[in-house]
């Protein structure tokens, strides 16, 4: 499977900047959280989105042994190791220890990402030390389908 182009991705990621934080909503400019905005870069970059998105828990300490994230990445996404993160990826973030991994955000910048924050909306911040610890896995989009 083909990788879509990085700068593309980096590009729509950082035009979702501003969008306001809404539960489960993925319009750019209107709100979005974080799923909502990967949702959002996929459908400009992909194309249309591939499955449905089931409503999921807001509690960042939830535990389970179904890591229904990952799993839905995995299927559409092309994992990449975690050290050869870079710029363009989609990294998920497992927010405590021995929780789900419930937290996506975007490489824009080797020391920078896209995410969306309650209270916040859709921001630029640093990839900071306590960002890495907590990332779980990473992925980058699939060029777009014909």
């Amino acid at each position: 499977m083909r990788r879509a182009d990085r700068r593309r991705v980096i590009r729509v990621a950082r035009s979702w900047i501003g969008t306001p934080y809404v539960d489960q909503a993925s319009r750019r400019g209107v709100g979005a959280d974080c799923l909502g905005l990967a949702r959002g870069i996929w459908r400009e970059v992909v194309g249309p989105e591939a499955v449905p998105v089931p409503p999921s828990s807001r509690d960042w300490g939830e535990v389970g042994s179904r890591e229904v994230l990952v799993e839905a990445a995995r299927a559409l996404l092309i994992e990449i190791d975690c050290a050869a993160i870079g710029p363009g990826a989609l990294v998920i973030f497992r927010m405590r220890a021995g929780a789900l991994a419930k937290h996506v955000g975007i490489l824009v910048a080797p020391d920078r990402f896209v995410h969306a924050r309650e209270r916040l909306g859709v921001i630029e911040e640093p990839f900071t030390t306590a960002w890495r610890r907590r990332v779980a896995c990473a992925f980058v989009f699939p060029a777009r389908r014909s």
